[in-house]
């Protein structure tokens, strides 16, 4: 008796290597505008964003995960990043979308910058 199994002849093709999947990776990240005023009041903290990059590695959704104690820069942080640029992450050679989570860091500048004093004598004289 001869049994012959389909598809096992020789001849047929290799499967084509599936390719390793990879992570978000960050292209163009310019650092949020810090307002001067909060600067030189020595405000400062960490945003940290939920992000979901779509799959033209653009950011589709920013939303607030975790404070960082002033609103202003919260907003300044998530402005910032929605307009960041990202190379999406892959699947299987295909671009996915993913979410990722963001610290944006604000670090009052030390020694002061000159335009603080200016600011702050302006406080003091009411405007």
């Amino acid at each position: 008796m001869v049994v012959a199994l389909a598809g096992c002849s020789g001849s047929s093709e290799p499967a084509a290597p599936v390719a390793a999947p990879t992570e978000v990776a960050a292209v163009k990240t310019p650092p949020p505008q810090y307002p001067i005023e909060l600067a030189c009041q020595g405000v400062g903290g960490t945003s940290t964003l939920k992000v979901v990059i779509g799959t033209d590695g653009k950011p589709s959704d920013v939303a607030l995960a975790t404070s960082s104690g002033n609103g202003t820069l919260d907003e300044q942080a998530r402005t910032a990043v929605l307009g960041w640029q990202f190379k999406a992450a892959t699947r299987a050679g295909q671009p996915v979308s993913s979410t990722i989570q963001v610290p944006v860091t604000f670090n009052p500048p030390q020694p002061k910058p000159d335009e603080c004093f200016a600011i702050e004598e302006r406080l003091r004289r009411g405007g």
